[in-house]
């Protein structure tokens, strides 16, 4: 599934590129991490599990490798609209390499992910830089991606695999962190980043009138356009509270050039209890309008020169509530070991689309008849972390 690859390799590279540090000037404990991770809702169920190691080669020179699988099966609905039920593995292997001299961090990671229909690298490299007695971080980013798009035109067992194409990303980001008071840091970043190519899904279709159909309707394939810039600025404080909690809250704006407009707002709690348990809970909501060439149901085929039905394009919006709980054990060491943490987080989350219908299970109805789509969808998340 293109669409799911391009999603999971961009939060992958966010994650290198924006990642702050407290104290740029020290590396992280070595450390051995595992992860699992399970999604299920819109008629995909999605497992990924990983493993981690970070090794600090000397005092200023760190590498890490990870190797990740998720498991795909189902399809979403606008999905099953045209195709069948999918089952798909991506295998993605990341180094990255991290170096540190006086008060600059330097990162760079290559990012290999492939599954049967669709490849794709990325490579990546970001400065962190701290200033003015370490209370302010500046953090600069860049990521460039070469994805091939393909096709299973087979089933799951049998893939006739046809290419489609080729799809570049590169990806900009600068961000400033500021340590204002004992309890208050506040940070903002921006990101632009372009695409060129194959950007379609060919997995969905449109939908249009079609008098000659006993439907009344007809599929068609979708028509993007071959250029994408996306532009995001986010705002984030973290204010630490007296008894060793804090609260977090962050604003997320993002605008493109296919008219998309998103808005995010998250509210993040944590409390510690002892020096064993931390607990953690947040509220997320996220609304988008609709993409200028996107339609539920057009008058009739090729009604103008792009054209979309890709429910990830339709007018939504998406409320996510979640609570995650970290343990800590061996605190005073064993063997090898320094210390542990175990994590368990889980989240649900309400999809609802203002303007794209479920055609699936009401195929006998117009597209506009049909009732709005909507669906929940739960993520679990469970890893541990070894250092050493």
């Amino acid at each position: 599934m293109s669409p799911l690859n391009r999603v999971l390799t961009r939060i992958a590279v966010a994650t290198a590129l924006l990642l702050v540090r407290a104290t740029a000037d020290v590396l992280p404990d070595d450390r051995a991490d595992l992860f699992y991770s399970k999604y299920s809702g819109g008629g995909m169920d999605i497992t990924g599990e990983s493993v981690a190691v970070h090794k600090n080669i000397t005092d200023s020179f760190a590498l890490e490798g990870n190797y990740f699988v998720d498991k795909v099966s189902g399809a979403s609905v606008d999905v099953l609209s045209q195709a069948s039920q999918i089952k798909d593995e991506r295998k993605q292997k990341t180094i990255t390499a991290e170096f540190i001299h006086d008060k600059t961090t330097y990162t760079a990671s290559f990012i290999d992910s492939a599954e049967r229909d669709y490849k794709s690298n990325t490579v990546s490299f970001s400065l962190s830089q701290s200033m003015f007695g370490d209370l302010t971080t500046l953090n600069l980013g860049w990521s460039h991606t070469h994805d091939t798009v393909g096709e299973n035109n087979g089933t799951a067992f049998v893939p006739i695999i046809t290419w489609l194409g080729h799809a570049e990303d590169t990806s900009y980001s600068v961000g400033l962190s500021q340590i204002f008071t004992k309890n208050l840091i506040v940070s903002g970043t921006l990101q632009v980043i372009t695409d060129d190519g194959y950007l379609a899904n060919p997995y969905r279709s449109i939908t249009y009138l079609d008098p000659t159909s006993a439907k009344g309707y007809s599929l068609a394939s979708q028509v993007y356009p071959d250029t994408r810039t996306s532009t995001a600025v986010q705002g984030e404080a973290k204010y630490y509270l007296p008894y060793r909690a804090a609260i977090t809250g962050s604003y997320r704006y993002f605008r493109d050039t296919w008219g998309l407009i998103g808005n995010t707002y998250e509210l993040d709690y944590t409390h510690p209890l002892g020096k064993v348990w931390t607990l953690e809970g947040r509220f997320r909501f996220y609304k988008q309008n609709h993409a200028t060439f996107y339609s539920n149901e057009f008058p009739f085929a090729d009604s103008q020169n792009f054209l979309a039905r890709d429910q990830d394009l339709a007018a939504s919006e998406n409320t996510t509530i979640g609570a995650k709980a970290t343990y800590a054990f061996l605190t005073d060491g064993w063997k090898m070991f320094k210390r542990g943490t175990v994590t368990l987080d889980i989240s649900r989350i309400q999809f609802h689309y203002l303007d794209f219908t479920d055609i699936k299970d009401y195929p006998d109805d117009l597209p506009n008849k049909a009732p709005l789509y909507q669906f929940d969808a739960t993520v679990l998340q469970v890893y541990m972390s070894m250092y050493f």
